[in-house]
C-alpha cells in the first residue's frame, strides 16, 4: 500500500503510527512526509535530530523514555507497594522498548522502581507473561503504544484486572474496560498540528525546515472502580488532577 501510494506521486503524506513511517523511509527520498504518533524519530534514523529534522521527513512524536517515567510515577503514586513495572510490547512491531528500558535501568537509583521489557508476540505469550508478573508481589503493567497492544486493549484490560494488577496505558479505552489508569498525548491535538504542517509544505515550506514537535497536551483517566477492587486508595491530589475519574 505504501508502494502503490508513493507511486501516485502525492504532494504530500501524512504517516500515521512507526511502521508505517518505516515502509515510507524505505522507499521515498522526495515526497514530504508529516508523521504523527512517532517514537523515536532520530533513534530509528527517520531525521537527523528533532530541531533539524534534515531530508524529507518531519512531523510530531507520541511518547519518549520521559514518558515511561511518568507511567512508573503514576503507578507508584497508586500502589505505593509497587516494586517493579513491566513494559508490554510486540518487539515485531515497536523495537524501541527494548532499547528504553535498557537505558532506563542504567541510569536507575538505589531503592526506585525496577522496569522490565515484557516482549510478547502472541495472544498465548501475552497472557503468560501476564500472569507470571501477577505471581510477583509488587508489580505493576505498563501498556505503551503499539499496534500488537492498541487491538488487544480491552483484553489486556481484563487480563490485568483478573490477575489484580495495577496497570496503566496510554490508551483511554483500557481504563473504560476496567484497566486502572491511562495517560498520555491527546492524539487529536497532535494531528490538528499535523494538519498545520501538511498546509505549510502544500504551501512551499521544505521538511527539513519544519522542526520535529513533542505532545504539549496530556490527559489523565482513573477507573475508581478498578481502584477499589485491587484494594488500593487512590491519592486525592491524583484525583483531582485527573481529566475523567470513572467511578
Amino acid at each position: 500500500y505504501a508502494k502503490e501510494l508513493v507511486n501516485l506521486t502525492p504532494d504530500v503524506i501524512l504517516a500515521n503510527s512507526t511502521p508505517v513511517i518505516e515502509a515510507f523511509k524505505g522507499i521515498t527520498a522526495s515526497i514530504p512526509v508529516v508523521f504523527a504518533l512517532a517514537m523515536d524519530p532520530v533513534g530509528q534514523g527517520q531525521v537527523q535530530s528533532l530541531s533539524r529534522p534534515g531530508g524529507n521527513f518531519t512531523g510530531f512524536t507520541f511518547i519518549d523514555p520521559e514518558s515511561i517515567g511518568k507511567w512508573m510515577a503514576l503507578l507508584k503514586d497508586a500502589t505505593p507497594s509497587i516494586t517493579r513495572a513491566a513494559v508490554l510490547f510486540n518487539p515485531a512491531t515497536t523495537v524501541t522498548y527494548g532499547k528504553w528500558v535498557q537505558e532506563i535501568e542504567a541510569a536507575r537509583r538505589p531503592g526506585a522502581i525496577e522496569l522490565v521489557a515484557m516482549p510478547a508476540g502472541t495472544d498465548g505469550e501475552m497472557e503468560a507473561a501476564i500472569k507470571t508478573l501477577a505471581q510477583k508481589p509488587g508489580s505493576g503493567l505498563i501498556i505503551g503504544p503499539d499496534p500488537f497492544n492498541q487491538v488487544r486493549v480491552v483484553q489486556i484490560a481484563r487480563l490485568a484486572l483478573q490477575n489484580r494488577l495495577p496497570a496503566i496505558s496510554v490508551y483511554r479505552p483500557f481504563v473504560a474496560a476496567g484497566g486502572l489508569m491511562a495517560y498520555g498525548p491527546d492524539t487529536a491535538d497532535i494531528f490538528h498540528r499535523s494538519a498545520a504542517y501538511v498546509d505549510r509544505i502544500l504551501k512551499g515550506a521544505k521538511p527539513a525546515d519544519l522542526p520535529v514537535q513533542q505532545p504539549v497536551k496530556f490527559e489523565l483517566a482513573i477507573n475508581a472502580k478498578t481502584a477499589k477492587t485491587l484494594g488500593l486508595e487512590i491519592p486525592a491530589k491524583l484525583l483531582f488532577t485527573a481529566d475523567e475519574v470513572i467511578e
